[in-house]
């Protein structure tokens, strides 16, 4: 017979037994515990039960017909050994894991390998799944940008099993979803960009669509290490008008660039004559060397130009000189 302290809580029920009749009795429970101590150890036990929420389908009860099975497996062993052992035991390599079903429940402890294990004929199964990352090339997708720009665009996915057991309880074929998965992600994540964005910021959509697939395929027991963006390909009238596009800026460049030369030319022929025209000497050798540039090109015919001098001279002459006066007759 036990009381109850009478404080709020309640007590905790604790069973002794010395041999006879067990004696319930009630303990005590201390209200001032910490309230974020009890909501942690709750956390972790919850986690716990997560991460091994897989194995502990294996630790029901198997029933004596499974028992009876298993015995009878054992003695088949026996009785063929020692050729059983090339059916009993199995081996997986360094990057593979094998997931064991007995009578198709999920055996405890987890996920075999790598090395050596066995597995009794007729009633265990298993199945390898392969740690080591893997690629695949996601198809052309048909893309609507955010700025109403059709375009195509394929990706490269590269992935790996983190979990082998989740991965082959919780999904059909990891492989298949994660492809399918991969495309659908690939439209959602551009149809919220424009085409610019997508030309320019591959490294920022890669990282995005990572992160999201990553997320998505945890459930799964997979991993999803690096998404790449590979091609976008426009459509031929867009890429007409952006290559007529280009072109009309390269050629305004051009002429730009062209009218820069001509007013840098036109501003050194200036200097140039100012030069000259101070300096009688420099016209004179100026002139020879043009004479001598002619003669050296095999011509028939040599103009000889009037010196600068006389002409200036010829030209002041006939600023002095009074116009004609001009007689107009009348004929009848």
């Amino acid at each position: 017979m036990f009381r109850p302290n009478g404080r709020s809580g309640g007590g905790a029920v604790k069973v002794v037994t010395d041999g006879r009749l067990p004696m319930v009795t009630l303990a005590p429970l201390n209200i001032e515990d910490d309230d974020e101590e009890e909501e942690e150890e709750t956390f972790v036990e919850s986690e716990k039960l997560k991460d091994t929420a897989p194995f502990i389908k294996g630790d029901d009860s198997l029933g004596c017909c499974v028992y009876f099975l298993m015995i009878c497996s054992y003695l088949v062993v026996a009785i063929t050994f020692p050729f059983s052992l090339f059916f009993c035991l199995k081996v997986v390599q360094e990057y593979e894991r094998a997931v064991i079903f007995r009578m198709g429940r999920l055996l405890p402890g987890g996920a075999k390998g790598p090395g050596i294990f066995f597995i009794l004929p007729c009633i265990d199964n298993y199945v390898k799944v392969d740690l080591r990352t893997v690629s695949f090339d996601v198809p052309p997708q048909e893309v609507l940008s955010k700025d109403s720009v059709t375009v195509a665009v394929d990706a490269v996915v590269y992935y790996r099993v983190h979990n082998p057991t989740i991965s082959i309880t919780n999904v059909e074929n990891a492989q298949r979803s994660t492809r399918l998965l991969a495309a659908t992600t690939l439209r959602n994540v551009l149809g919220t960009k424009t085409l610019g964005e997508m030309l320019t910021d591959r490294e920022s959509i890669s990282s995005q669509m990572q992160s999201v697939l990553d997320e998505a395929t945890d459930p799964w027991g997979v991993k999803v290490e690096r998404v790449e963006i590979k091609d976008v390909r426009l459509p031929v009238q867009l890429q007409r008008a952006m290559a007529a596009e280009a072109e009309a800026a390269r050629e305004a460049r051009a002429k730009v660039i062209a009218a820069e030369g001509e007013q840098n030319a036109s501003r050194a022929l200036k200097e140039a004559a100012d030069v000259l025209s101070q300096s009688p000497a420099a016209l004179q050798l100026r002139y020879l060397q043009t004479l001598n540039t002619i003669s050296a090109e095999k011509n028939s015919t040599i103009i000889f130009p009037l010196p600068i001098d006389l002409l200036n001279g010829f030209m002041d002459g006939r600023r002095a000189e009074p116009p004609p006066d001009i007689e107009v007759k009348m004929v009848e």
